[in-house]
């Protein structure tokens, strides 16, 4: 495959194989459910992920990095924007955020505590 070819791809691209298991997939409405209800005893991230966009894997990627290499306890969900659109519609309406790809929401008590888009995402935000 040619060097074009892979950054334009439209294969999907899911988290990284070696990212360990902290991801959990999120693509249906009792998934948020269930992500909204861990909130109220633990921080929730959500990573929206556009699976054809190489700025979203690139900071998933890193996003990824950072997490291997810390101790966080919140549990972790990750979408698949093209996949599941409309299960991130529904978020952005739910939590009055306005949609970006990629985006990180971090869940605490049920609501958005903090959130942030393409290279804002940091697990800074979290552990904050």
């Amino acid at each position: 495959m040619s060097f074009f070819s892979n950054i334009f791809s439209s294969s999907k691209q899911e988290p990284n194989d070696d990212s360990g298991t902290f991801w959990n997939k999120m693509c249906s409405t009792q998934d948020l459910q269930e992500a909204v209800e861990a909130s109220h005893s633990q921080t929730v991230v959500i990573f929206k992920h556009s699976t054809r966009c190489f700025i979203s894997k690139t900071v998933l990627r890193q996003f990824e990095n950072q997490v291997k290499n810390s101790q966080s306890d919140a549990r972790f969900y990750y979408l698949d924007l093209l996949a599941c659109r409309d299960l991130s519609n529904l978020i952005a309406s739910k939590f009055a955020v306005t949609h970006q790809s990629p985006q990180l929401l971090v869940l605490k008590q049920g609501k958005v505590a903090r959130h942030a888009s393409h290279q804002d995402i940091s697990l800074s935000l979290v552990e904050n």
